[in-house]
């Protein structure tokens, strides 16, 4: 677990944070770096594979979640394993509730877990579509609603928040991704549902942002990356962005979609109404009104210009 620097200090002291999706790849470095920064983890796993169809490879008897706490504590850090199943309802409710149990309250959510089953959008089954939006949509809505509901709570008892939820999209879908109808879908979803989660939950003294990460994980290991651009691509770079959104340093950020990776670092800024023009009334009329609008609209974000054509996450 690498210490955080002296000069820096430890930015997330005592703060209780769930992180979903924490037993390999950008989750194990989210949970590392927040235990090095102070908080108090839960690693949340389900030991599945990257499809979600099976045992994780590499979880030995322990399970993946339980090696990640294993670290943090033989680091001298706080942590618990859960490997409930955060896409349920129930799951969701039982990860939040340890947090309650174990630490004593919860100041940070962050949903990171996802699954992929890449297909074009013809060969696609339903079961693709659903386990995908089930795991990354819905996982993401039912953690962040039994959170929202402990912290709604908290204010109508009289106490107060300074909570956090970070959620995770992805720039395929902000930009899109050919073959990646499920997942995109579910990722612009929860884009969404970050915007308006902290509109609604700012009154209960929580923000609500989103990471979209660029990084190299298992669910990226079979995409031909240059070696050059490997070092670039390590979760190393996305975990500073999540220590500092759960610290309290961000408290008045909030609604936010922010891009990282080792090669890019931006606020992804979202819909813009572009070129407007004045209503008609016929249909004939349609053709030359917007084509006169598409003509001075910027045209679309393309994927690879995000990406240098190397990352998926």
């Amino acid at each position: 677990m690498t210490e955080p620097s002296l000069t820096q200090g430890r930015l997330c002291e005592g703060r209780v944070c769930v992180v979903t999706g924490a037993g390999r790849g950008i989750g194990r470095e989210y949970a590392i770096l927040l235990a090095a920064h102070g908080a108090h983890v839960v690693v949340n796993d389900l030991g599945g594979d990257r499809t979600g169809t099976g045992p994780d490879p590499l979880a030995q008897d322990r399970g993946p979640a339980q090696q990640v706490v294993d670290e943090i504590t033989a680091a001298g850090g706080a942590a618990v394993a859960n490997t409930d199943d955060i896409s349920s309802w129930d799951g969701a409710k039982a990860l939040v509730d340890q947090a309650r149990q174990v630490f004593g309250g919860l100041d940070v959510v962050v949903n990171n877990a996802g699954i992929l089953r890449d297909r074009m959008l013809v060969n696609m089954s339903e079961e693709e579509w659903d386990s995908v939006i089930r795991v990354h949509l819905k996982g993401t809505f039912a953690v962040a609603r039994h959170a929202a509901a402990h912290w709604r709570d908290r204010v109508k008892a009289g106490e107060s928040n300074d909570a956090r939820i970070i959620n995770t999209t992805s720039v395929s879908g902000l930009y899109g991704n050919m073959g990646q109808a499920n997942y995109g879908a579910a990722k612009a979803g929860i884009a969404g549902l970050t915007i308006i989660a902290a509109r609604e939950l700012a009154r209960y003294g929580v923000t609500v942002n989103a990471i979209a990460p660029g990084a190299l994980t298992r669910m990226t290991e079979d995409l031909p990356i240059p070696d050059d651009v490997k070092a670039a691509l390590d979760p190393r770079w996305v975990a500073p962005v999540c220590v500092w959104l759960a610290s309290t340093l961000s408290s008045d950020v909030t609604e936010q979609i922010i891009e990282v990776s080792g090669t890019n670092f931006a606020i992804a800024e979202g819909w813009h109404r572009g070129p407007t023009g004045t209503p008609v009334s016929e249909p004939a009329e349609v053709d030359a009104a917007i084509r006169k609008l598409l003509a001075d609209a910027r045209p679309h974000t393309n994927f690879a210009e995000t990406t240098n054509q190397t990352k998926r996450t």
